[in-house]
């Protein structure tokens, strides 16, 4: 099961799916608020979000990019039992200090609240704003994939900011440790704000989890370079096999 990061939909992974399909059933979902998935509920939060992966993935390894890898975090948390293999892409096990933790979550608001007063008129212009930040101004128009982001709605990423953005998630760093699934850890060279973290994760999640930093690729490295994403997955997912 593939999950997708903030703004982007289960089109996003397309890229990534014709390179499994030939040995593996494939399965894509959009995240609450996202593409044709319902609004999420006011108090959802990520772990309510996490049964609702587990409903649709049922057993099967799962794999994440950035809102969508901190989901699997809670999900593999929660139900270990569904999840054979997890892997998280430009993950974030939580903010830790709670001032900022705070900023976050009243930045995530006033993003939520900017988006709404634009409506879906202005999701292009909040899309295109999105894109030209620094984590991903880098990208050429295919890895963007910005007419994927177009579908969806401004309310949809304003309920997805207040439900799942990174101020609503109670660090998780203490319980990486629970984490007994192979876990592989990938993140971009040149992300230098998720790098530290990756490795970190890698280390706290113990001998079970593989560290796996991606040449010529940045926070977006799935999507960045999606060929040398797939030989790590199928890598990764026929070891021991």
């Amino acid at each position: 099961m593939l999950v997708h990061g903030f703004t982007q939909t289960a089109g996003s992974w397309a890229r990534v799916c014709s390179g499994l399909e030939d040995r593996f059933e494939v399965v894509t979902v959009e995240l609450p608020g996202h593409g044709r998935s319902p609004m999420p509920e006011p108090a959802m939060g990520l772990f309510k979000a996490a049964e609702a992966l587990a409903r649709a993935g049922d057993a099967a390894t799962y794999v994440g990019y950035s809102l969508g890898a901190r989901h699997l975090l809670h999900l593999a948390l929660q139900q270990p039992d569904l999840v054979a293999r997890l892997v998280v892409v430009g993950a974030h096990p939580g903010i830790e200090d709670a001032e900022q933790r705070r900023q976050r979550l009243e930045a995530d608001e006033l993003l939520a609240s900017e988006i709404e007063r634009g409506g879906d008129d202005k999701v292009p212009e909040f899309v295109d704003a999105w894109l030209a930040g620094p984590l991903f101004a880098h990208l050429s128009q295919e890895q963007a994939d910005r007419a994927s982001r177009l579908s969806n709605t401004a309310a949809g990423l304003a309920a997805s900011l207040r439900t799942a953005g990174t101020g609503t998630q109670a660090p998780l760093w203490d319980r990486l440790h629970e984490l007994e699934m192979p876990v592989l850890v990938v993140v971009g060279e040149s992300d230098d704000k998720f790098r530290p973290i990756a490795a970190r994760t890698a280390e706290l999640i113990g001998p079970n989890a593989r560290l796996a930093v991606m040449a010529g690729a940045g926070h977006a490295a799935c999507f960045e370079r999606p060929d040398d994403f797939v030989f790590l997955l199928r890598e990764f997912l026929t070891a021991g096999t």
